[in-house]
C-alpha cells in the first residue's frame, strides 16, 4: 500500500487531554471498580464486537507510557499510538485524525467510561450509511434559553437531544470539517457540530443514560452505582 493512501477499517480517536479541571483532578485516571477510568474505555474499544480496527488515543505525553501499557493489556489487538493534544478538545481531535489513514473514524471521549462495544457498533454502522452519526439521549426535562438571567423561551423538549460520544465519521468528511472550522475560526464542543456546519447530515442513534461523561466528582459516584462496581472489583 502506498504512502498516503487511504486503508479499509475504522480508527478510533480518544480524546484524552482534558486538564479536569471541574473535577478536581486527572480525572481519566480516577478510581472506577479498582481500574482507572480511562480502562473501562480501552477495554470497550478492545472489543471484537466494537468493530474497530485501531486506536488512537491523543493525551498528555506524560501519561503516553502508561496508555501504552494500559492499552496492551486492555486492547492489544487495536496496538496504540499516542499523540500530544491540543490546547482544546478541537485541537486533539484535530492531532488524531492526522495520524490515521483508516477510510472511518470513531471519535469516544476517554472520560465516558460506560460505553458500550454495541454502542459503539451501532453509531459505526449508522455512519456508514450516512456519513456521520453520533449517540444521543431525549431530553427529559423541561428546557429553556436563558438570556440575562431570565427565560427567554421554553424549547420543545420531544425535538431535544443530549449528544453524547462515540460519533463516527468518514475520514474525510470529518478532517474537511476540521478544516473548515479552523479556516473561519469556528469552536464547537463536539465534532458533530462541526460536520453539521458544513451542511451535511448527522445520523442520530439512541445512546444509554449511563454512558455519562465524568466532569465531576458526583459522576464518578454515580458510573460506580450503575456500573455495579464496588470499591475493589475489576471490571
Amino acid at each position: 500500500m502506498t504512502a498516503g493512501e487511504i486503508r479499509p477499517g475504522v480508527s478510533a480517536v480518544v480524546p484524552a487531554a482534558g486538564s479536569g479541571s471541574r473535577f478536581g483532578g486527572a480525572k481519566l485516571w480516577a478510581e472506577l471498580g479498582g481500574q482507572p477510568v480511562l480502562a473501562w474505555v480501552l477495554r470497550a474499544l478492545g472489543d471484537p464486537a466494537s468493530g474497530l480496527s485501531e486506536l488512537v488515543v491523543v493525551a498528555d505525553p506524560r501519561d503516553h507510557r502508561r496508555i501504552a501499557e494500559l492499552s496492551s493489556e486492555l486492547a492489544p489487538r487495536l496496538g496504540c499510538r499516542c499523540v500530544p493534544g491540543g490546547a482544546r478538545r478541537q485541537e486533539s481531535v484535530s492531532n488524531g485524525i492526522g495520524v490515521t489513514a483508516r477510510e472511518w473514524v470513531l471519535v469516544h471521549d476517554g472520560a465516558r467510561p460506560a460505553v458500550t462495544p454495541e454502542l459503539l457498533a451501532r453509531v459505526l454502522g449508522a455512519a456508514q450509511r450516512v456519513g456521520a452519526a453520533s449517540a444521543y439521549v431525549p431530553v427529559v426535562d423541561s428546557t429553556a434559553r436563558v438570556v440575562a438571567g431570565r427565560l427567554d423561551a421554553i424549547l420543545p423538549r420531544g425535538e431535544l437531544g443530549a449528544i453524547q460520544t462515540p460519533q463516527a465519521f468518514r475520514r474525510d468528511l470529518l478532517l474537511r470539517a476540521h478544516q473548515a472550522a479552523a479556516a473561519a475560526g469556528l469552536e464547537a464542543d463536539d465534532d458533530a457540530a462541526l460536520v453539521l456546519a458544513l451542511g451535511e447530515p448527522v445520523a442520530a442513534v439512541p445512546g444509554d443514560p449511563s454512558n455519562l461523561k465524568v466532569t465531576r466528582t458526583q459522576d464518578l459516584l454515580a458510573l460506580r452505582t450503575w456500573l455495579g462496581a464496588p470499591e475493589g472489583h475489576r471490571p
